[in-house]
């Protein structure tokens, strides 16, 4: 996995477990939106050269599930961020067309950029596992990923992190946190913005990565 599309091409390659959907898998048509999302993401991304590298947990239904893009919905992905620089229809991301996932915004992805675009930050994002988990029989759910969904997770982890000239990685929760420390990375860790999450969350990008906007 030493090039960009090497890399989503292993990511649909990789089967998921019956509770969780794999949203670039070739099995299902629509997913050629998002393969395509996450191409333009990562080769976009390679142009800007981030520094900073932002682990969560796993793809949300109405986020990366739906986009192929992590911290993202529909919303983003068609109007872009930090001024449009990022994202958005003008820089080629397409708005994917899927009934069965609603919503137009997706509440982590919208504190997460109402966090970062004030402080000229756009790091690279990524999750410890990414497919999306949910319940079972539940597919417009979300759960926490299982420890052999993490561990299947990390040589994706790893691969982003060599992909990009990374010098600083932070943990969204703790999730990302141990799944980090498995590989050897003990990294700052920040509060995840879901369940009442949001001032710790905005206080801790904050206070590290304040200095860089």
């Amino acid at each position: 996995m030493n090039t960009i599309t090497a890399f989503v091409e292993q990511l649909a390659q990789t089967p998921a477990p019956k509770d969780a959907v794999n949203p670039f898998s070739p099995d299902n048509p629509r997913n050629v939106v998002r393969r395509h999302n996450l191409l333009r993401y990562l080769e976009q991304m390679a142009e800007r050269k981030p520094s900073v590298l932002l682990v969560a947990e796993a793809p949300g239904y109405k986020g990366m599930r739906l986009t192929g893009v992590p911290f993202s919905s529909r919303w983003h992905i068609g109007n872009g961020v930090m001024g449009g620089a990022l994202f958005g229809t003008h820089n080629g991301y397409t708005v994917p067309d899927d009934p069965d996932l609603p919503g137009n915004r997706e509440q982590t992805a919208t504190i997460v950029w109402n966090t970062l675009e004030p402080l000229g930050v756009a790091p690279l994002h990524w999750n410890s596992y990414p497919f999306h988990p949910h319940k079972p029989d539940q597919p417009l759910t979300n759960r926490k990923p299982r420890k052999p969904e993490v561990e299947l997770g990390r040589p994706f982890l790893e691969a982003m992190i060599a992909l990009y000239d990374i010098q600083q990685v932070i943990a969204v929760g703790n999730t990302a946190h141990d799944a980090l420390a498995q590989i050897g990375m003990e990294v700052p860790k920040v509060r995840h913005p879901a369940q009442s999450g949001k001032a710790d969350f905005v206080a801790g990008i904050n206070t590290l990565l304040g200095k860089s906007g």
